[in-house]
């Protein structure tokens, strides 16, 4: 995931975990970070005639702070990449809306890994013998519960299998886990699990940078991970 092109970022949610890790990468690598901001500073930044205006947002906030800079943005739309969870259907659609002034992107994680994953499962459509069981662990400072992640797993086999009763992701809050996801697959007779563990938070980070770059050939348009890796 090698940079294009130097950028001008913004980073909202700048002080927390995330927000510090896509700092660091961006500078690392020879960017600009010409904005950082908070939930306390958002709407005096945005409003202010003297902010230098990055090329690319990227968000690891809240939704309520994500509601506010959409609601701030359509002033001046500016491509962004989000990975913020714990978003309601109507956050989301708001999103969508913001998506056909500039080029948004999406994603409850970042990894390339889970990415492939979710392209994995499309398997058990050709064999639905199976009793299926999600189950995720992360940090204990994690507030959503399930994790997006886990969501978009859950919804895919929905997809996949053309069923509802895929049983509600069993999560886990403890220590400093950055994300294990599991899917388990039982029949009578064979167990299938498929494990994603991250190793570090600088591949979330890695992959909204990576986005971030591939966003800005298109003038609009909301995109997921499956839609810039073609997969």
């Amino acid at each position: 995931m090698k940079s294009i092109r130097k950028l001008k970022y913004g980073i909202v949610g700048a002080t927390g975990r995330m927000g510090q890790e896509v700092k660091s990468l961006a500078l690392s690598a020879g960017h600009d970070v010409v904005a950082e901001i908070t939930s306390k500073n958002l709407t005096q930044y945005l409003k202010s005639k003297k902010s230098q205006r990055p090329d690319v947002w990227i968000d690891f906030s809240t939704p309520e702070a994500l509601d506010r800079l959409l609601d701030q943005l359509i002033q001046y739309p500016t491509p962004l990449v989000s990975g913020t969870t714990g978003l309601s259907a109507n956050q989301l659609e708001k999103i969508k809306k913001y998506a056909k002034k500039t080029s948004v992107f999406w994603a409850p994680n970042m990894s390339v890994g889970i990415a492939l994953i979710t392209k994995m499962l499309e398997a058990f459509d050709s064999y639905q013998d199976f009793d299926f069981q999600i189950d995720e662990v992360h940090h204990k400072l994690k507030k959503d519960k399930p994790s997006g992640t886990a969501l978009l797993l859950q919804k895919k086999l929905i997809e996949v299998l053309g069923q509802k009763n895929i049983p509600a992701p069993l999560s886990i809050r403890a220590g400093g886990v950055y994300g294990i996801h599991r899917i388990q697959a039982f029949s009578d007779e064979e167990i299938i699990s498929i494990e994603h563990t991250a190793l570090n938070r600088r591949v979330f980070a890695k992959g909204a940078m990576w986005a971030s770059q591939q966003i800005l050939h298109y003038k609009s348009g909301y995109f997921e991970m499956k839609d810039l890796l073609k997969i």
